[in-house]
């Protein structure tokens, strides 16, 4: 079955800050609750000011361009990067070519670690929406500014702690 590219979109003004995307991303990929583990995180650099944050996919996908191992590709159907852990040698260069500091190595193996969209269903999405709280979502790729998702997340929370609550911290 052919898919399109997907994106997950995340609303923080929609985020609880519950953490059950990292739950159900550590259960998929982990078979355990382990945060630490998961694709996505979730960060609070203020309190009551939560962000998600995962791959954005870049359109230049500068970390699999960095990897001199050919240890990720791109999956076509979902855009996903994905990771060849018998590539991987963990040297992480992906790590620091990647510009939203998402892409990070994994605690335990020491291999690139990164959101593979669960395939096309993306299991952070799943319970989000589950939960009510609609703070993640998925969309076609190509309707996605990448620009902003790409921001680090403390800036985002930044800009949402003086939205919020009207000032500097």
């Amino acid at each position: 079955m052919s898919r399109q590219p997907i994106f997950i979109l995340r609303d923080p003004l929609k985020c609880s800050g519950c953490r059950l995307c990292e739950v159900a991303c550590s259960l998929k990929h982990e078979g355990t609750v382990w945060p630490e583990a998961s694709r996505i995180r979730v960060f609070e650099f203020f309190p009551g000011v939560d962000v998600p944050h995962l791959c954005t996919q870049c359109r230049d996908y500068p970390c699999v361009k960095a990897c001199k191992y050919s240890a990720l590709r791109v999956d076509e159907s979902t855009g996903a990067v994905l990771v060849d852990e018998e590539k991987c040698t963990g040297c992480g260069d992906c790590v620091r070519a990647c510009p939203g500091k998402v892409m990070r190595l994994h605690p335990k193996t020491r291999k690139a670690l990164v959101c593979d969209l669960c395939g096309g269903e993306p299991e952070c999405v799943k319970a989000c929406q589950e939960a009510g709280y609609g703070a993640l979502r998925v969309v076609p790729y190509r309707s996605v500014s990448f620009k902003i998702y790409s921001t680090l997340p403390e800036a985002v929370a930044q800009r949402l702690y003086e939205t919020m609550y009207g000032g500097e911290k």
